[in-house]
């Protein structure tokens, strides 16, 4: 008797030792059943996935016009854009209604980044994207502007695809005079 005692007693422990090991395999699970820790394969295809989400936005923008901006937005509080040290939108909320009225005042837009795209997967759902962009933009007035900048942005994964947490848009300010 004292053989399968010992082997329940046995059996027991190894189960209370595997047991929260598996339970916290699914806590490091997200929703969709990926692993949530950063490997090396999924950082390779956070990159390959962030650069093709960076194609389609230029490709988008440039063909859709300024109101395409709107899909590649996340929706809440925690969206936010700037420029040149400005809050441009403060919301995802804010963000709708502003791309509504730059679609109402445009007629249309180009963008362009750069070949120096860098991508940088910080989470399992989560980049760094930086790029140098170049956007030419015509009013409803036919009046064209040429701006070439630096972007930076972070961009979150959810519900089957990349879209912008964060924005910031740059371009170079001249020095200014000594007095």
């Amino acid at each position: 008797m004292k053989g399968p005692v010992t082997r329940g007693v046995q059996c027991f422990i190894l189960l209370a030792i595997l047991l929260p090991g598996c339970l916290g395999c699914q806590a490091l699970r997200s929703p969709a059943g990926e692993p949530q820790s950063l490997t090396p394969e999924r950082a390779v295809r956070i990159n390959s996935g962030v650069r093709a989400f960076m194609r389609d936005v230029a490709y988008d923008v440039t063909k859709n016009g300024p109101a395409a901006w709107q899909k590649h937005f996340v929706e809440g509080p925690e969206f936010f854009m700037a420029a040149n040290g400005n809050w441009v939108f403060q919301s995802g909320a804010t963000a709708a209604t502003g791309v509504q009225d730059l679609a109402a005042s445009l007629k249309q837009i180009t963008l362009e980044w750069g070949g120096d795209l860098r991508v940088d997967p910080l989470a399992h759902d989560l980049a760094m994207v930086a790029s140098p962009y170049h956007e030419t933009r015509v009013d409803n007035a036919g009046v064209r502007v040429e701006e070439t900048g630096f972007f930076t942005g972070v961009v979150q994964y959810g519900d089957g695809r990349w879209k912008f947490r964060d924005a910031h848009w740059s371009v170079p300010v001249s020095p200014r005079a000594a007095p």
